[in-house]
């Protein structure tokens, strides 16, 4: 059983604050699963019409949805290699998505953003694209996802941990919601917690409730004679984290046969969506979209990340845009001639400097965690 050693006690005492620090939401919340790698488990309410799936909005209309075998779906099928998990729990959620298809199928229609670009870093780094649904189960695929635990973006990051995997979080703003920033910490963030445990399901389960409560479900089980897998461990875990690797097999059975469960998936191009934009020089939100020639809704569903009404620029700031639209950026900026930010350079500047300052804290911070995890593991 771990205890605490006055390393741990000092740890605690290092990212007490830490802990509550979080940006300015940008919509309104959107109660869903919260990654928190403290041990510490959250339960948020759900929505009425579909809790697992976070979908009871109109936002996708279904008439114009083409049906393709030969596009994403199939990629994401070949790469499936997490063992099956039956059970009567996988059978339950996976019947209460069938009995709601059409939310299923907007869902679909969502994640035809971002898919294409979640299930290219899985396979970069050789993970399993089963992986790929887990958005489903944390936002609904919505990077505005914000949960009362203030987890925020497609893979629900609260503040802390998202400042454990580098994401900025400042006035202008989260990275929790930028699509690839937050892609890239969920996939590190899982890496680390296979290499831990040597098995994805029990990954799965220390990403929803932290990897030091499924460490000590394991010496619970193992102490009372018990098997380590994720069925065995079930008795030893809250409700959420029972049914959360069952409602991702269920979703995984959905994408592998729709027919049987009458689902009828949307095409998804086996092709990029979006294109990355360096932006150095600050620019508005709205002109930004303009120029790029798109509705600002769509704009701000790639770019869910900026807090502000402008974009602040820098070596490091980017902009995804889908291709067509990337070119006609580019060919509008050029021929742009009047000012690109409404902002005033002197309100932008003194956020700035509050920035730099906050981000040396969180460096030091995240350099804190790292020193007290060796630190704890030599014990």
């Amino acid at each position: 059983m771990f205890r605490k050693t006055p390393i741990a006690w000092l740890c605690a005492a290092l990212f007490a604050s830490s802990a509550s620090y979080a940006a300015t939401p940008a919509t309104a919340p959107l109660d869903a699963v919260s990654i928190d790698g403290t041990g510490q488990q959250r339960t948020d309410a759900r929505h009425a019409l579909m809790p697992e799936l976070g979908v009871n909005d109109a936002d996708f209309p279904l008439e114009s949805m083409a049906i393709s075998e030969g596009d994403l779906w199939e990629r994401i099928r070949n790469g499936f290699s997490i063992p099956e998990l039956n059970s009567p729990l996988v059978a339950r959620h996976a019947a209460s998505y069938a009995a709601h298809p059409e939310a299923f199928e907007r869902l679909g229609l969502r994640a035809s953003r971002y898919l294409f670009y979640v299930v290219q870093e899985l396979e970069k780094r050789g993970m399993p694209t089963e992986l790929a649904l887990l958005p489903v189960i944390e936002s609904g695929f919505n990077p505005n996802a914000y949960s009362h635990a203030k987890a925020a973006g497609m893979w629900q990051f609260i503040p802390s941990t998202g400042l454990r995997y580098n994401l900025k979080q400042n006035a202008f703003r989260d990275e929790r919601r930028d699509v690839v920033a937050s892609t890239n910490a969920a996939l590190n963030y899982l890496e680390q917690l296979h290499e831990m445990f040597g098995d994805w399901q029990l990954a799965l389960a220390a990403y929803n409730w932290g990897e030091g409560s499924v460490r000590k479900a394991i010496a619970r089980a193992r102490a009372a004679g018990k098997g380590t897998d994720y069925l065995s461990l079930s008795p030893y875990m809250p409700a959420e984290t029972r049914n959360y690797y069952p409602k991702l097999q269920a979703v995984k059975n959905i994408v592998a046969l729709p027919a049987r469960y009458q689902i009828r998936l949307p095409e998804i191009e086996n092709q990029p969506y979006f294109t990355a934009v360096r932006k150095t020089r600050d620019i508005d939100v709205k002109l930004a979209a303009e120029l790029a020639e798109m509705p600002l809704e769509e704009f701000k569903a790639l770019n869910p990340q900026f807090n502000r009404p402008v974009i602040t620029g820098s070596p490091d700031t980017q902009i995804l845009l889908p291709h067509f639209n990337a070119e006609r950026f580019t060919e509008n900026l050029a021929n742009w001639t009047r000012t690109l930010s409404s902002w005033t350079s002197l309100r932008i500047s003194a956020a700035r400097e509050r920035i730099r300052s906050e981000e040396h804290t969180s460096e030091l911070q995240s350099r804190q965690y790292l020193v007290c995890r060796l630190l704890l593991e030599k014990k």
